[in-house]
């Protein structure tokens, strides 16, 4: 049962914060003027959504750049840039609002960079779409090509195109935010996560293996926490993943799971593949992994994509072709969320 969603509306003076905040709530909460930075505070408003879902509403003062702020040397400006700030990291989901007339400038970048920083789910205003001249069916879908593109640091955050003036699309925001923290929320069975990573892992080949290089190999994999999901992945030597293969994994993890609003982590550690006898943790086989000496028994994700048991002798390590040992290997089944 998801609770109350803390719902920050943040963005660049005067790209209609206030305005949207009033729509949600039917009423006039916040003061609404054509003047960039009539809202000075952030005025915290709790209200339930058409669907019976709880919010806290976190309308704050448009964030402008600090030099900015600086040179007006006004304290109730800076004031309000580091109350905006602390809003973000009070929130489950920010609504970062971008003028449709303007789209995405310097300021949304590093605005996304803070919200994407702190772990916050995100979803992105496109306010003042009733301004758009020539409108067409494909305007949208250039408008949103046009934004991913600029704002590559949140290719997972959804688009809301409003007019908060007029009501528009206002609802949807709700919607997406809703949807946005239960998958900031989600947890997966450490089953489900490793099935994943095996598909993933048989798809495409292991990072290393050139001449004299080793290949990495993954163990096995968990979730640490939520809020936001984030996952740690044991291997035999974090150096050998690179980047391309971190995203690699980030990416089928979205595209098998979901995870839409929400930023993921990934986390990477080496972990030595051998123990003291006796003592327990996981190991690796030629297909699968197996139980350290004394019967202990061990899982984990290889190369080939393979997850297999084994059971070792005395002294012995289980896994395919273990000595004194019996094992089995199954291929990895599809994902499902848990």
């Amino acid at each position: 049962m998801l609770g109350r969603v803390a719902l920050a509306i943040v963005g660049r003076p005067n790209v209609g914060k206030s305005s949207i905040v009033n729509a949600l709530l039917g009423e006039e909460r916040t003061i609404v003027s054509p003047v960039s930075g009539t809202t000075r505070d952030a005025i915290d408003s709790k209200f339930t959504g058409p669907d019976g879902q709880e919010y806290t509403l976190i309308d704050t003062a448009g964030v402008r750049r600090r030099a900015a702020v600086a040179a007006a040397g006004s304290k109730a400006e800076s004031l309000s840039v580091n109350r905006a700030l602390r809003a973000v990291r009070r929130a489950d989901v920010v609504g970062l609002v971008v003028d449709a007339m303007l789209c995405v400038t310097e300021q949304d970048l590093r605005l996304a960079e803070q919200i994407e920083k702190e772990g916050k789910a995100c979803v992105l205003i496109v306010n003042k779409w009733d301004t758009v001249p020539d409108k067409d069916a494909t305007s949208t879908v250039s408008y949103t090509e046009d934004v991913r593109q600029k704002l590559r640091s949140m290719p997972w955050a959804p688009l809301v195109f409003t007019s908060a003036t007029t009501g528009q699309r206002v609802a949807k925001i709700l919607e997406a935010a809703r949807f946005a923290a239960q998958q900031r929320a989600k947890r997966l069975t450490t089953a489900t996560l490793n099935q994943v990573v095996g598909e993933a892992v048989s798809f495409q080949l292991l990072p290393g293996g050139g001449k004299g290089n080793k290949r990495g190999k993954i163990y096995y994999s968990t979730q640490a926490a939520t809020n936001p999901p984030t996952f740690v992945f044991f291997v035999n030597d974090a150096k050998l993943f690179g980047q391309q293969y971190r995203r690699y994994m980030e990416n089928q993890l979205r595209e098998n799971i979901d995870f839409e609003g929400t930023p993921i982590r990934l986390l990477w550690r080496s972990k030595r593949r051998t123990r003291p006898v006796g003592s327990e943790g996981e190991g690796t086989g030629e297909a699968g992994t197996g139980g350290r000496s004394g019967g202990e028994r061990g899982k984990g994700v290889e190369s080939g994509g393979e997850k297999g048991r084994g059971r070792g002798g005395r002294g012995g390590r289980g896994g395919r072709g273990g000595r004194g040992g019996r094992g089995s290997g199954s291929k990895s089944g599809r994902a499902t969320s848990g």
